[in-house]
């Protein structure tokens, strides 16, 4: 009954929200002063958007029971991840671990190679397991390089992922492993909730909303996702996605190289045809092999035959070019050492699995593919190319990366990919795991602005809408998280309309009069009643408040996660800190912006108020639909002041006593 109401109302909302956008682009826009009116009505146009992206996430709300029993002989691996935490934390959760009912393996697995981590993974008889020498110089990818360092040095058939502080439910295992009897499911996520959070919960740390609703609905569609920290994976699953990814990533290598050969020989051809043109045919035979060779990767055929195909023409053509100008071409293959920075003597045109296989740049190929070369070392080149291609991927600690890294988080990417490869996920709604929230601002703007980043660096490397495998509902389902990030564009013109029109009687809107009124009240009155529904009994407004509050952090998400993927600029990875942090002074700092936001709307209102009174302005309704509009921007930025001021209250070392 409850879902059927939801339904009317999402029907119901999004109705009066198309009416009302609808109107405010066909007949309220005042394009005289176009430089407010547009973005304000995009500000809108945006959030209806986002309505509609919520209100399909909850049409398919799935309330799950209990999972089935568990698979008979299911093994596990218990896998938790630290990095720098205190040693006494990560120890509290092991021994929570060890004290799980059903049989596992816990292993710590400890990316700061601590001595004193290492004993007290041997006092407590749990696995302890750090990086190899492989990764030595290499790109470490954070969290998701030490999960998959582990991955190929642990056995279990399950995985449950904990951060260093989510300290288990003995019966974790007993109550989500029974969803793995489909053999289609890849993953069970569970909620986090955490034990030092107070009832006001002022940093929005708990995130009931998403950790019930919205999971539930993204579930429904089968979409729930992998949050980071308790939730199982299975193996096979993961093993798969890095095989494919691997797979992908040397035909993307092949491709490369057959799209700078292409280059290559159609100049060959040219400076042929002009000098040696009884060598045409034979160069236009390998250049035929690169069309068929780039037809037949399009259709799906294995990356190793086509390149077994492909060489084998290229070793005949090779046979058949003969150059009588040996000095040039001694010149144009000495100039191909820029492949490898070695001479091409030491250069094996061969794979061999012993010696490995020389790097191709990509720097090199656009070089090479410039370059006016003869005839012979054309095709030389070619050849040399092919079987250059980094199969060993040279450039990574392991060929195999079962856990996304394109991403400083690799929780929505992996299953991202998951879902795209045909895998199932489930959303367990009951917590069985507790964790430390932040316990101060700073350290709360440092998880969100990590989370942000790393959603959005997925959204501009691999954005679902484009992502084959997925269906429809669950490209859009990753897609609204992502969208959520873009907010603080609009909370900016949301802010800002106000200011202008009580300051300066500038109208964003043709008129501020009962036609407007008809159109936005039900909007927003049906909006907020969805809300109600949906979240009965679950604190949602923190949730709220900070979707605005963070106006500033959200843009800052969006300008750095570009500048790195577009530019190449380091995000770097930021471990959130688990423990008290000193007392700090008030930061001023971290919040003058949404302070300077507040200042500026009291004195709108102010403002507006004397030029009512002055008689500048005669919009009654224009006035109050702004003081309105102000006061609930206010109300929505205070909480950045109660989080400024806010410190977790002095209890008894909880990580002790949790751990007895």
């Amino acid at each position: 009954m409850k879902q059927l109401a939801i339904r009317i109302l999402v029907l119901l909302t999004l109705t009066s929200g198309t009416l009302y956008v609808g109107w405010r682009w066909l007949f309220s826009v005042n394009w005289v002063n176009w430089w407010i009116a547009v973005p304000l009505v995009l500000a809108e146009t945006y959030s209806l958007v986002d309505s509609y992206l919520f209100g399909l996430t909850m049409w398919r709300r799935k309330e799950r029971g209990e999972a089935p029993p568990p698979p008979e002989g299911a093994t596990v691996d218990v896998l938790i991840t630290t990095y720098n935490e205190p040693v006494e934390m990560v120890a509290a959760t092991a021994e929570a671990s060890e004290r799980i009912v059903h049989p596992h393996t816990t292993w710590i697995l400890d990316d700061g190679d601590r001595p004193e981590m290492r004993a007290a993974a041997e006092r407590l008889g749990v696995g302890y397991l750090t990086r190899g020498d492989e990764w030595q110089d290499m790109p470490r990818h954070a969290k998701a390089g030490n999960l998959n360092s582990a991955l190929f040095r642990t056995e279990g058939e399950f995985l449950l992922i904990l951060d260093a502080d989510q300290v288990p439910d003995p019966l974790i295992l007993d109550r989500t492993l029974g969803w793995f009897r489909d053999p289609e499911v890849a993953l069970v996520q569970t909620p986090q909730w955490f034990s030092n959070v107070t009832d006001s919960d002022p940093l929005g740390s708990q995130a009931p909303l998403f950790y019930g609703p919205i999971q539930q609905g993204k579930d429904g569609w089968n979409a729930a996702f992998f949050c980071g920290s308790n939730a199982l994976l299975r193996r096979d699953a993961l093993m798969q996605l890095g095989i494919v990814a691997y797979v992908r990533e040397v035909e993307r290598a092949v491709r490369d190289t057959l799209r700078a050969s292409r280059r290559v020989l159609d100049k060959a051809v040219a400076r042929a045809r002009k000098d040696t043109p009884e060598l045409v045919p034979s160069i236009g035979l390998v250049l035929e092999a690169v069309h068929v060779a780039q037809r037949r990767l399009d259709e799906g055929v294995p990356v190793s035959e086509v390149t077994f195909e492909f060489q084998q023409t290229v070793q005949e053509a090779s046979r058949s070019v003969v150059s009588d100008d040996l000095a040039a071409i001694r010149a144009d293959l000495a100039d191909l050492e820029l492949l490898t920075g070695e001479s091409l003597d030491l250069l094996p045109v061969d794979v061999d699995a012993e010696l490995g296989v020389p790097v191709v740049d990509d720097a090199a190929l656009d070089q090479l593919a410039r370059r006016d070369l003869s005839p012979l070392a054309a095709v030389d080149s070619v050849r040399r190319l092919m079987t250059a291609v980094d199969v060993d991927r040279a450039d990574e600690a392991q060929p195999m990366m079962p856990l996304a890294t394109v991403s400083v988080t690799e929780d929505m990417a992996t299953c991202m990919r998951l879902h795209a490869n045909g895998w199932k996920s489930v959303y367990h709604h009951e917590v069985l795991a507790h964790g430390l929230a932040p316990e101060d601002l700073r350290t709360m703007l440092q998880q969100r602005l990590r989370w942000a980043q790393g959603t959005l660096q997925v959204l501009l490397r691999e954005n679902p809408l484009g992502q084959r495998g997925l269906s429809a509902g669950q490209r859009l389902m990753y897609f609204a998280t992502m969208w959520s990030y873009l907010s603080g564009f609009a909370a900016v013109i949301y802010l800002a309309a106000p200011v202008v029109y009580l300051c300066l009687g500038i109208l964003p809107v043709n008129a501020y009069g009962l036609t407007f009124l008809a159109y936005f009240i039900p909007y927003v009155v049906l909006n907020q009643l969805l809300f109600a529904v949906i979240g009965y009994g679950v604190k949602t407004w923190r949730g709220h408040q900070y979707s605005l509050a963070l106006f500033p952090l959200w843009i800052r998400a969006c300008v750095t996660a570009a500048a790195n993927v577009w530019f190449g600029r380091p995000l770097g990875f930021v471990v959130t800190p688990k423990t008290r942090q000193a007392r700090q002074p008030f930061p001023w700092r971290l919040i003058w912006p949404q302070l300077t936001a507040m200042a500026i709307l009291v004195l709108a209102c102010v403002v507006g108020g004397l030029r009512l009174w002055a008689g500048t302005t005669t919009s009654v309704i224009g006035t109050g639909v702004n003081w309105l509009w102000v006061a609930y921007d206010l109300l929505v930025l205070s909480v950045i002041i109660e989080a400024a001021r806010f410190r977790v209250p002095e209890f008894p070392d909880q990580v002790e006593e949790r751990a007895a």
